[in-house]
């Protein structure tokens, strides 16, 4: 009965983080989708413009009345680019709530102490309460652990060192389960925080070409290079969406990833406290 709920368990699992990578994986492209939305609808307004431009899908505006409508200008990198912050802006707060849920209630080392406490009193009941109370990953390890430990207890078929390990062995199915939904979708942080830079350079690099080919097919003088340094300055919102983008999600990506360590720890720590609990109680 044992060896049935324990595939079991991963198979549940496995059915969930399917279905929830089908929806990452769709958020990219809504936000993309809403990138260009916002680029051409409401940055691209023709209100916006002095000489709105015709065309359905990328109308050649000229004279922006705002900054904003001057970051329309910048080309069709800008609405890519906004997709990517938009990105950014929805795993943050995704990660955010599903780590700020893994953390639980409470401090963790506090959390293991009173597992301690009620061990080493031989009161199991007591800390899988504790592990209710908590509600964090630490305390789903935890509590998956304790269910096991309080079976060896009762065991009379196994030896101290067999009971240890499969004390071991749960503890770490229940960490497998719970380590891949913390890490889950810090690839798109880490991966936007490299390609953001990447993308702001290239729409810049190609409104710098569009600027320079205008500049020669006119007559020169002042009104060309007015017209030049005008097309810079809009190439350049590129460049700043790139960079802005970036920093932001390298600097959850960081903090995400420092939370996630402490968790980890803690769980290390729940697991080493539930074998060496066992191996110096029930000799």
């Amino acid at each position: 009965m044992a060896e049935t709920k324990l595939t079991a368990k991963p198979v549940s699992s496995v059915q969930v983080k399917k279905s929830s990578n089908a929806i990452s994986l769709l958020a990219p492209i809504v936000c993309v989708v809403a990138g260009y939305l916002i680029w051409r609808f409401v940055l691209g307004s023709a209100g916006n413009f002095t000489k709105p431009g015709t065309g359905a899908f990328w109308p050649e505006h000229d004279g922006p009345k705002t900054a904003l409508s001057k970051m329309y200008l910048g080309g069709i990198i800008v609405p890519i680019l906004i997709g990517c912050f938009l990105t950014v802006v929805t795993f943050i707060i995704e990660r955010f709530l599903t780590i700020s849920k893994a953390t639980g209630t409470g401090n963790n080392a506090e959390f293991i102490r009173k597992v301690q406490y009620h061990l080493a009193n031989k009161n199991v009941d007591a800390a899988v309460a504790e592990c209710d109370k908590q509600k964090g990953s630490v305390g789903n390890v935890m509590k998956a652990g304790l269910h096991r430990y309080k079976d060896m207890v009762n065991n009379t078929e196994l030896n101290t060192d067999q009971k240890v390990m499969a004390i071991q062995k749960e503890v770490e199915e229940a960490t497998a389960l719970e380590l891949p939904m913390l890490e889950k979708n810090l690839v798109f942080l880490s991966t936007i925080a490299s390609v953001a830079t990447l993308l702001g350079l290239l729409g810049t690099v190609l409104g710098m070409i569009r600027s320079f080919s205008a500049l020669g097919d006119g007559e020169g003088g002042g009104d060309a290079a007015a017209k030049l340094s005008v097309g810079i300055s809009e190439a350049l919102y590129n460049t700043a969406l790139g960079i802005g983008t970036s920093a932001v999600a390298i600097i959850f990506y960081n903090m995400f990833t420092t939370k996630i360590d402490g968790i980890t720890y803690g769980i290390d720590e729940s697991g080493f406290t539930l074998t060496q609990s066992f191996a110096s109680l029930y000799k």
